[in-house]
């Protein structure tokens, strides 16, 4: 199975919130970067654009997202909430109810592929 369909696959197996929310969170990787490619690595759905960008994982009480770079990452949006005691990576814990700020998630999503495109030339 290809990766594309493992998450597919996934975020049906997810039910509830936690499923819609990674469906969402799903689109929204995609239209802030439409060249993104849709990984499965450690169990979980990782999208890259010449090098790794973020992961997603569904929990038993949040959904995360792990931005892989994100510790190198502006954030004027304030979305990270987790992960600040890291060296590199940086993350977002969503619980149910959370108010997600979209444009400042896609920008996250933009600035870590801008990133790493940087660093491919």
């Amino acid at each position: 199975m290809n990766a594309s369909d493992q998450i597919t696959k996934r975020i049906k197996e997810t039910k509830g919130w936690r499923g819609e929310l990674l469906a969402r969170l799903r689109k929204l990787i995609h239209e802030a970067d439409p060249e993104i490619t849709e990984e499965w690595k450690w169990d979980s759905p990782v999208f890259s654009h010449n090098g790794l960008v973020c992961g997603v994982s569904a929990f038993k009480e949040h959904v995360g997202v792990n931005f892989f770079k994100g510790a190198s990452l502006k954030d004027p949006g304030k979305v990270f909430n987790a992960g600040s005691d890291g060296k590199a990576m940086r993350s977002i814990k969503f619980y149910e109810g959370d108010a997600t700020n979209e444009l400042a998630f896609k920008n996250l999503v933009r600035a870590a592929v801008a990133q790493n495109t940087a660093k491919k030339k």
